[in-house]
Formats: C-alpha cells, sequence, structure tokens
C-alpha cells in the first residue's frame, strides 16, 4: 500500500498514474462531432429512404452538413496524438481487435459514401453548372461530371436508384461509425462511470437528436440569411424528430445511471459521492435540467398548443440550441466525468481546462465551429436549397 499517496488537491485515496489526465477536452469534441456526422445524415436518410417529405428542403443541406463535420472529426484525435504522423499506423497495420483500430477503415468507407451519395444527388446541377460557366470555376464542374453530362429522365431514375441504395447503406455505416464510440467507451471495465452496455445506444441516440438539431437551426438561419420564409411544416417535421429521440435519449440516461446505482459494485459509493457532488451542476442542472428536459418540455407544450408562426421558428430554434449543449455537456461528463473517478473507485480529482494550448478550450472551441466553414463554402458550390437545380431530379 506504500504506493498509494494523497494528493491535497485531491478528494480521497488515488494512485500516481491517475493525477494525469490522459483524455482531454479535444477526446470529448470528437465523439461530438462524430455525433453531428450520423445526426445530420438520418435526417437526409428520413427523406430519401423513408419518404419523409416535410423533410425535402434541409436533406441536400445535412448531406452537406455530414461531410463538412466527418471531414473534421479526426483532427481532435490528430492533435491530441504525440506524434500524428504515425495515426496511419493503426490502418496500415491494424490490430482487428481493437475498437480505435477499426475507426480508420469505417471512417474512410463513410466519406467515400458521402462523397458518392453527394456526386449523385448533386449531378444534374454540376452539370448544368459546367455548361454554363467558364473559366476555372467552369474546369472545376467538368471534372465533377466524371465526363457524365447525361441528365435525361433514364438517367435521373438511374442516380435515383444508387441514392436510395446508397441512403440505405449509409444508416447503419452512419450510426455504426458513432455507436462505436460508446462501444469503446462501454467496453473499458477499468473505469465504473463507462462500463455500461447501454453506452453505445446513449451515445447514437443522443447523435441523432444533435445532428437534427444542428439541422434545425442552420436551415432558419440560413432562410434568414436568404430572407426567405421558413418552411414551418420542415421545421415541425425536425421538431417532432427532435421531440421523440429526446425522450427515448433520457429513458436510457436514466436506466443506464439506475443501473449503476442498482448493482452497487464496488466503487458506486463514490460515484453517489461524485454526481451529487462535483458533477451536480454539470450533471443533473446542465445536461439533463437545462438542455434535456427544458427542451422536452417546451416542444411538448408547442406541439400540444399547435404553435405556428414566428412562436414555432424562436421556440425549436432555442431548444435546438440547448439540445446541442446538453450533447456537448454528456460528452463531457462521459470523458472528462470519467477520469474524474479514481481507478480504485476511492477517490476524487479535478480536471482544469486551459483556455490556450493545442488542447485548451480555444482550440476545441474552433474545432467545433470549424466544420461550419466548409459547410459555407460547400453551399457556395452546391446550393442545398429546394428552389436550386438540385432537386431538379426530385420533381
Amino acid at each position: 500500500m506504500e504506493s498509494i499517496i494523497q494528493f491535497a488537491p485531491f478528494t480521497g485515496w488515488v494512485y500516481p498514474n491517475e493525477t494525469v489526465f490522459e483524455w482531454s477536452v479535444l477526446i470529448a469534441v470528437y465523439p461530438y462531432l462524430t455525433g453531428l456526422v450520423a445526426g445530420a445524415f438520418t435526417v437526409s436518410s428520413l427523406y430519401q429512404v423513408f419518404g419523409f417529405e416535410r423533410l425535402k428542403p434541409v436533406a441536400h443541406m445535412a448531406l452537406l452538413t455530414s461531410l463538412s463535420f466527418m471531414f473534421f472529426v479526426p483532427v481532435p484525435l490528430l492533435m491530441h496524438l504525440g506524434h500524428p504522423e504515425r495515426a496511419f499506423n493503426s490502418t496500415i497495420t491494424p490490430h482487428l481487435s481493437s475498437a480505435m483500430a477499426m475507426f480508420g477503415f469505417f471512417a474512410s468507407f463513410y466519406v467515400a459514401l458521402l462523397l458518392l451519395e453527394g456526386w449523385f444527388a448533386y449531378r444534374p446541377f454540376i452539370v448544368q453548372q459546367a455548361q454554363a460557366k467558364t473559366g476555372l470555376l467552369g474546369r472545376f464542374y467538368k471534372l465533377l461530371t466524371l465526363g457524365s453530362y447525361d441528365v435525361s429522365d433514364h438517367a435521373m431514375r438511374y442516380d435515383k436508384k444508387w441514392i436510395f441504395a446508397l441512403a440505405v447503406i449509409g444508416i447503419p455505416a452512419a450510426h455504426g461509425l458513432h455507436g462505436y464510440v460508446g462501444f469503446m467507451y462501454g467496453s473499458l471495465k477499468a473505469r465504473e462511470w463507462w462500463s455500461s452496455d447501454l453506452m453505445p445506444v446513449i451515445f447514437l441516440f443522443s447523435a441523432i437528436i444533435s445532428g437534427v438539431s444542428l439541422l434545425a437551426v442552420l436551415y432558419v438561419v440560413s432562410c434568414k440569411l436568404r430572407k426567405i420564409p421558413v418552411d414551418l411544416a420542415c421545421l415541425k417535421g425536425l421538431a417532432y424528430t427532435i421531440w421523440s429521440f429526446i425522450m427515448v435519449a433520457l429513458v436510457l440516461e436514466a436506466l443506464e445511471f439506475a443501473n449503476i446505482a442498482y448493482k452497487g459494485r464496488e466503487g458506486v459509493d463514490m460515484i453517489m459521492q461524485y454526481v451529487t457532488g462535483p458533477l451536480l451542476w454539470p450533471y443533473f442542472i446542465l445536461q439533463f435540467a437545462v438542455g434535456a428536459i427544458t427542451p422536452l418540455i417546451w416542444l411538448s407544450y408547442m406541439i400540444w398548443r399547435g404553435t405556428t408562426g414566428r412562436a414555432l421558428v424562436i421556440g425549436v430554434t432555442v431548444c435546438a440550441c440547448l439540445v446541442l449543449f446538453s450533447v456537448f455537456m454528456m460528452r463531457w461528463n462521459v470523458v472528462i466525468g470519467g477520469q474524474e473517478i479514481s481507478k480504485t473507485g476511492k477517490g476524487l480529482l479535478s480536471y482544469h481546462l486551459p483556455l490556450l494550448g493545442k488542447e485548451g478550450g480555444l482550440v476545441a472551441a474552433l474545432l467545433t465551429i470549424a466544420p461550419l466553414g466548409m459547410l459555407f463554402v460547400l453551399t457556395r458550390l452546391f446550393p442545398p436549397w429546394s428552389d436550386s437545380a438540385t432537386h431538379a431530379h426530385d420533381a
């Protein structure tokens, strides 16, 4: 027992090798971005596969959003690595029993799938621009045509079949991409806060509500910037999706917490002390009360009253922002909170987020909003609006 020492800043007893937080805020940003990818693709699939016509105005924006965020998903991991150039070693010489090693294959497959589905979805627009534009931009669109200028009815029917097939394949691919993150945490038996069979499912459902919420905010903002009215039917469809998945996510989170408390395994007393002490505000107040229960009640009230017009737009937008905050707090509480509980279950540590540095709060914030810059560029090159040529083949 001589190896156990007590540190004044901490509560209880911890081992010396527990005093360093191996996973910083960047590792919390990473599953947050993957969740937005999976959730945004879900909206696209609801239209392309399941025929939710009211979601048509955001179907193409969902594809661009998923692609934009997917390109930035590996960045937090690469910045966290001491030698990011070694990241490809897990792909070149993979250890097939490692969940982390499989990420490179899952991510590469999903990026290829998004690019291919996006190409088919935007092919009429690409052909139109290749014939109309000149100069560098014209050559760019001509290159993207891949030599195919056929936009006949027969070709469009063929494209639709490919879009449908890729969307069907993309549903398990997108959800598997994020579900594996929850699987990675849930399979770590060394920490009681992570070791849960429900972790992959909780990550998945929270990912869906975060991606749908992001699209709701982006759709309202884009309509305001373009000075066009918001399609209330589309916004209601997004609101119903958020509302339904919030309820499922809350039930799953409650079941997970009840399961931890009921099993009463070694270390559970420290966990209960943690969630009612240092984790009270970030877990119960910020993640649940503010970020989940408040939008659930607000959305329920608007659905019950049949709210419409400006009140609906404001209400859904605010609720979506609260959900986005709640999901990030969930990622924070899992990644950082799990490390604040010592592996022995006998003590608590405290994480202090630095503002500057490669793993500081400023970098984390920039990485979170950076995909929006890429999305802005993509919407200039490939307008996702329903009044553009991108929807010519949907008519």
